[in-house]
């Protein structure tokens, strides 16, 4: 029984011994490994570039949407049915060529009466104005023979009467105007009423949205008028345009005919190019953010350009080619002076600068350096790495006394 419990204790002690070794050589090389570590990662990593010739573009970067691809819109406020489609996407069309047909129903039919009997008052109303209008021009024609040499003496009667002939020569033409503004308005009114739908204008068909034995019909507003129901697009000569915001930075920026190129986020895979039209430069405020509406106009067409599509602009303001150029992040900005380090024969030196153009990326250089010299674009040393071993570190250092 002792030699047993001798030799266990011998046991105990040994294995006492062994745990204590293995735990000092844990230590050790944690302090190897972690004095490693700190030599290697306490020398800074360097990164350099070498001075090069070439271009640079400064540009900004607005957000908007496509306001107009030259597509007009075929319109009806007719109701009833559907009775003939005339054309189909794709179909070249000239101005006045007929659509469709429809089948009016009896509010159709109301309406369209209601339409021209406002169309007959409102001819009506032009022929009893152009009357008046040349009623008053004879009547004036007549004032002014009257008063014909007597234009030193002319007495305050003759006056009088001249007055009153010139207004109501001036009140005839003005009702005149209004009355042939009536007139537009009360037959594009008709022609919309009509069961014949015509195309307003010439091009290529696109998006038929009716078709034979569908039923059709205009709503009313919330004014009581009736809203246009679209049934087709037509497709015009033209080029798509796109309005962008600005802010208050980069609107002093900008101005007409700057090029642009235009990404469109329906349309992945190309990039468009174009031109600034139109700067407002008045804005609009909204939560007390300013932004200044800009228009560009597209360089081509494109059947995939749709109105409201989103988009983004980049607008070129200004490009500079076979100039010195290096990169932004070896600029150094202190107390008014512009520099960047410079290697030179394996030291590092500090090299005053004047700088130009410049970009998120790219920077001119206009005097101080040469093509080929080589930048530090930047220098930093791993601390965080460092920091990170050291709590490797602390973690073995802390789990010798639990392994005891």
């Amino acid at each position: 029984m002792r030699k047993s419990l001798k030799t266990n204790l011998k046991r105990a002690k040994n294995h006492r011994k062994k745990l204590l070794i293995a735990l000092v050589l844990l230590i050790l090389g944690s302090y190897y490994f972690y004095h490693r570590q700190s030599q290697s990662q306490s020398d800074p990593v360097t990164q350099t570039a070498e001075v090069q010739k070439g271009t640079i573009v400064s540009s900004i970067t607005a957000s908007g949407n496509i306001i107009s691809s030259h597509l007009e819109n075929v319109t009806t406020q007719a109701s009833g049915t559907v009775k003939k489609v005339y054309v189909s996407d794709g179909d070249q069309v000239y101005a006045g060529q007929k659509l469709a047909e429809i089948s009016l129903d009896l509010e159709g039919k109301q309406n369209l009466a209601s339409a021209y009997s406002t169309y007959l008052s409102a001819v009506v109303g032009v022929n009893s104005a152009n009357n008046s209008y040349r009623s008053s021009q004879a009547s004036l024609a007549v004032v002014y023979d009257e008063i014909q040499g007597h234009d030193t003496d002319e007495t305050l009667a003759m006056k009088e009467t001249r007055t009153r002939a010139e207004v109501a020569n001036d009140n005839a033409y003005d009702g005149l105007g209004t009355a042939q503004a009536r007139l537009s308005v009360a037959s594009l009114t008709y022609q919309s009423s009509s069961p014949v739908i015509t195309a307003p204008a010439a091009g290529i068909i696109k998006s038929v949205t009716i078709a034979e034995g569908m039923n059709i019909g205009a709503s009313e507003t919330a004014s009581g008028s009736r809203a246009n129901q679209r049934i087709a697009t037509i497709s015009t000569v033209g080029l798509p345009i796109a309005t962008f915001n600005l802010s208050e930075i980069d609107v002093v920026t900008v101005k007409p005919g700057q090029k642009a190129t235009i990404t469109l986020d329906a349309i992945t895979d190309k990039t468009f190019t174009g031109k600034v039209v139109s700067v407002d430069r008045v804005g609009t405020t909204t939560n007390n953010v300013t932004t200044y509406p800009v228009i560009i106009e597209f360089d081509i067409n494109s059947e995939s350009i749709l109105p409201n599509m989103a988009a983004t602009a980049n607008i070129i303001l200004e490009t500079k080619s076979d100039i010195l150029i290096i990169s932004s992040s070896a600029i150094n900005y202190q107390n008014n002076a512009t520099t960047v380090s410079v290697l030179r024969n394996g030291q590092e030196i500090t090299q005053s600068v004047e700088v130009g153009l410049s970009n998120d990326t790219q920077t001119e250089i206009i005097s101080g350096l040469s093509d080929g010299d080589v930048v530090i674009t930047n220098s930093q040393s791993t601390s965080t790495q460092t920091s990170t071993t050291r709590s490797s570190g602390n973690f073995f250092l802390n789990s010798g006394p639990g392994m005891r």
